[in-house]
């Protein structure tokens, strides 16, 4: 599978974006999705999953309460909404599919499939 995020860009604190991840291929709802981020000098970092249906989701500590994870498996594509953005939520933002097992999965090395990342960039 082949995957294309979009939707960064520069936003104020407190302000929103939502992201999104284009995905190719007819597995997609076979796969558990996620988030991650990397800011730059730390390593990449888990920020939501989700399941193949769509029915569980689950968030770093850091995001709960104001991102939301969500997927089209009739579109193959899947979702971040960003809400009440802070200057330590920039990072580059990638989308990840693994192949195999159930949600939760929290680990890059759980994920076979990545996205080439998008930039978030929060103002203070």
């Amino acid at each position: 599978v082949q995957l294309q995020a979009s939707g960064g860009g520069l936003v104020q604190s407190g302000g929103s974006l939502r992201l999104s991840c284009a995905a190719s291929g007819r597995s997609f709802h076979t796969y558990v999705m996620g988030w991650f981020r990397q800011a730059p000098g730390k390593e990449r970092e888990f920020v939501a999953t989700i399941s193949w249906r769509g029915d569980r989701a689950y968030y770093s500590d850091s995001v709960k309460g104001r991102f939301t994870i969500s997927r089209d498996n009739d579109k193959t594509m899947l979702y971040l909404q960003m809400d009440n953005l802070k200057p330590e939520d920039t990072a580059i933002y990638y989308c990840a599919a693994a192949s195999r097992g159930v949600a939760p999965k929290w680990e890059p090395n759980d994920y076979d499939y990545w996205g080439q990342g998008t930039q978030v960039t929060v103002s203070s």
